[in-house]
């Protein structure tokens, strides 16, 4: 899976310079991520000088602002739609590398239970699922560096914590226990779903095998085999509907819950007005971002589910390419 990208030859400029041009881009999108957050400070900022004193701000500094976020903007977006197509090829190439070793090495594995799925549709999997984890995992840690040290500064402006009282920078152990309890309650929750997603692919690829055998032999794939085979599928999905149920019931209650913490931590600082309404928006955004930053395994449980399950195919696929010991 792995040594068929990163230490072949032929992959060797996709592998470290495309992983490095990736990092700069996300990194990049996380700095201007950063000047975005400022703006919010001061644009709202001039909105609370506007309405306090009517005729303090010309419409230019209005409008002003609005063009300054347009321009940030507009770079974000081109740097994040350059990023996606970069990273779309460095997965496709991935996918080949696997493809490419497995296809090699196909004499060996073709008599193995859901081979051509493994080589064809687990390979995909497997690289998109990296993909989807590998760039939000580095977006956090990159996130992380950058929005901490802001909202570790932007917390000392907050005087104390609801039903606790002064503590210094507050909103950072705020963010910092939030996410660890949600972390905490998503893989105590989750910890039987890997297994579930695992049997639910062995299942889907027994179901498909008859089909594919019934397409040139009449004597496979009938309708009792099917109907066995299918009820297989039916039985695992409906336990992995009713884990997942529970599961989401903790993960949204918990993720909304969320939404309202900044505001619950920021409550004796407001009512006695020591903030203005620009600060706000940035001590709410920076934290946002810190603890979403914190919660990636909680935001990712499910992806890391179906990767584990994936994973776990390949890797008792490729031990049958190993040679036997002598």
């Amino acid at each position: 899976m792995f040594r068929s990208f990163f230490l072949a030859r032929q992959w060797l400029v996709w592998a470290y310079p495309g992983s490095a041009l990736i990092l700069f881009s996300t990194w990049y999108k996380v700095e201007l991520d950063v000047k975005i957050n400022e703006w919010f400070g001061d644009f709202y900022n001039l909105i609370q000088k506007a309405l306090g004193k009517p005729g303090s701000i010309t419409l230019d500094e209005y409008f002003g602002q609005i063009a300054t976020f347009g321009r940030i903007a507009a770079l974000y977006v081109a740097i994040a739609v350059i990023t996606d197509f970069l990273i779309k090829h460095y997965v496709f190439r991935w996918r080949a590398a696997m493809n490419d070793h497995y296809a090699a090495h196909w004499d060996r594995l073709r008599l193995i239970e859901g081979a051509s799925q493994r080589v064809q549709e687990d390979t995909m999997r497997l690289a998109r699922l990296v993909e989807g984890l590998g760039v939000s995992f580095m977006r956090s840690v990159m996130t992380l560096f950058a929005f901490l040290p802001i909202l570790w500064t932007l917390s000392a402006k907050v005087t104390e914590l609801p039903w606790i009282g002064p503590v210094d920078f507050a909103l950072v152990w705020v963010a910092v226990l939030f996410a660890l309890a949600g972390t905490v309650l998503m893989a105590a929750i989750g910890f039987k779903l890997p297994g579930l997603e695992f049997d639910n692919q062995r299942v889907e690829a027994a179901y498909r095998k008859e089909l594919v055998l019934g397409e040139d032999d009449p004597n496979r794939a009938s309708p009792p085999t099917l109907g066995g085979l299918f009820d297989d599928v039916r039985r695992n999905y409906f336990r992995l509907f009713f884990h997942y149920m529970y599961f989401d019931v903790a993960k949204w209650s918990y993720l909304q819950f969320g939404v309202l913490v900044p505001y619950i931590a920021l409550g004796p600082t407001i009512v006695t007005g020591a903030l203005t309404l620009g600060v706000m928006q940035q001590i709410v955004r920076a934290f946002g971002r810190v603890e979403s930053s914190f919660q990636y395994l909680v935001n990712s449980w499910t992806t890391i589910v179906e990767l584990i399950s994936v994973f776990k195919r390949l890797r008792a696929f490729e031990r049958q390419i190993a040679p036997p010991a002598s």
